[in-house]
């Protein structure tokens, strides 16, 4: 298991959860990260200094540091409370910010920060092109913006503008290089979805001679998937192209391991039924006890590395 390459493709808090799983298991890990968050404070860096959006890469980088417990870890996910131009921001966006204008270069900023943080590992945004989501619901209204497309649900399709836009050339490569693509738990739509619409990406995934696996959230916490099941979230990926792109899907027992009471979460419902479902889109399924007990919404690292051993092969 050390050392195997795994590319990590998607977004959002299931990301980095998924890369501190497989440090645990000693791969060797990518994470291609999508760009297109124009929320929080990554919006508003991106509005101010037209830099790419720097929270979900910082978190990736925090997950593999060399230290994601101690102290600079803990400064880089600081987020500030008040002050003015100061609340809301997380004090590594602004380090990544920082970097950009020193460098001129938003990969280089990432770079880094990474080495700052002695990161076990590489994050690379999907594309290095300034792109905005767009999404269309079941009504066939459009809806612009990664932020508003989170809270929006019945969401039909995405897109991004400008369409097609040209993959950053590393991310290529570390596709074709690996042993293991994940695509990772995370907001279906706006985290996980864009890094596909980017030129190469697709079929680059397709064309791999690894497995590639989806792991399916075990929770929708945002609007944007409420009420859709296990075999939903693969719909959806086969409604944007990947097909014929993933080979297995690992997924939260909900029958074996039922929510529990008290706790306000809406689960991604995948019992015999769906996962019935889900193989006859010729895809194997892997269920298992996956979520955290400590916040149903999202994956537990120590259970997502106990089974990934079978994940990566």
């Amino acid at each position: 298991m050390t050392g195997r390459r795994v590319v990590a493709i998607g977004g959002g808090t299931g990301l980095p959860r998924l890369l501190t799983g497989l440090l645990a298991v000693g791969a060797s890990s990518t994470a291609v990260v999508t760009v297109a968050d124009d929320g929080g404070s990554s919006g508003w860096l991106r509005r101010a200094f037209g830099i790419l959006p720097p929270g979900d890469i910082r978190n990736c980088l925090v997950a593999l540091s060399e230290d994601p417990d101690g102290d600079l870890a803990r400064v880089f996910q600081f987020r500030f409370a008040q002050g003015d131009g100061l609340a809301g921001h997380a004090l590594g966006n602004l380090v990544i910010a920082a970097l950009y204008e020193m460098t001129g270069s938003f990969s280089d900023a990432v770079s880094q920060a990474g080495k700052l943080l002695g990161a076990r590992g590489d994050v690379l945004p999907s594309t290095l092109a300034d792109v905005v989501l767009h999404a269309e619901d079941a009504d066939g209204a459009s809806i612009e913006g990664q932020a508003l497309i989170a809270c929006s649900p019945r969401i039909a399709r995405v897109f991004l503008d400008p369409a097609e836009p040209p993959a950053y050339p590393p991310v290529l490569e570390a596709i074709a290089g690996a042993d293991a693509v994940i695509l990772s738990a995370g907001s279906l739509y706006t985290s996980l979805l864009p890094n596909f619409l980017v030129t190469g990406v697709l079929d680059a995934v397709r064309h791999s001679s690894a497995p590639v696996t989806y792991v399916c959230n075990v929770a929708n916490a945002r609007d944007e998937t409420i009420g859709m099941d296990a075999a939903d979230h693969v719909e959806a990926l086969v409604a944007h192209g990947l097909e014929c792109a993933v080979d297995r899907v690992l997924v939260h027992d909900t029958e074996a391991v039922p929510p529990p009471g008290g706790m306000d979460v809406a689960p991604v419902v995948c019992g015999a039924a769906e996962r019935q479902r889900i193989e006859e889109m010729g895809l194997e399924v892997i269920a298992a006890d996956l979520a955290d007990p400590c916040d149903w919404r999202h994956h537990d690292p120590a259970r997502l590395a106990a089974v990934l051993p079978e994940v990566i092969g």
